[in-house]
């Protein structure tokens, strides 16, 4: 099943649940098994190094005071990788709150890394904004 590209459908059915960890984003040279003791939920290869995202308390050792905290909501509807929108929805009606918004797309669902500060008002926006309530 490749998943849902119907955007108002897509978007009645979010159904964000807002997941209980606390993440970072960490930049490292190497390759991703080479930091496989971070446990990273998520791993990018850029040009300037590999930019993992990964639990706080795995991570401590590596971070700086003031690195930002993120909390991972997870839409879980299952958008298809080529549905038009549901990204420039989410992000929009958070931006419209002041909540940045950093998404990424995996294989079943969209995943959005708000501050944690924010996460509990992100929730709450985007399951009131199209119907769906929040999990």
């Amino acid at each position: 099943m490749s998943g849902e590209t119907d955007l108002k459908a897509l978007l009645a059915g979010l159904q964000p649940e807002l997941d209980l960890a606390i993440y970072v984003f960490l930049t490292v040279d190497g390759e991703y098994g080479d930091h496989a003791g971070l446990q990273p939920l998520a791993a990018f290869r850029e040009r300037e190094g590999m930019t993992l995202i990964v639990p706080e308390d795995k991570a401590m050792a590596r971070i700086e005071p003031g690195t930002p905290r993120f909390r991972r909501l997870t839409l879980t509807v299952h958008s298809s990788l080529e549905a038009v929108g549901l990204t420039a929805a989410v992000a929009g009606k958070l931006a419209d709150h002041g909540i940045s918004a950093n998404v990424v797309a995996a294989y079943y669902h969209d995943h959005i890394f708000v501050g944690a500060a924010d996460a509990d008002r992100a929730l709450q926006l985007l399951g009131d904004s199209w119907g769906a309530g929040p999990q």
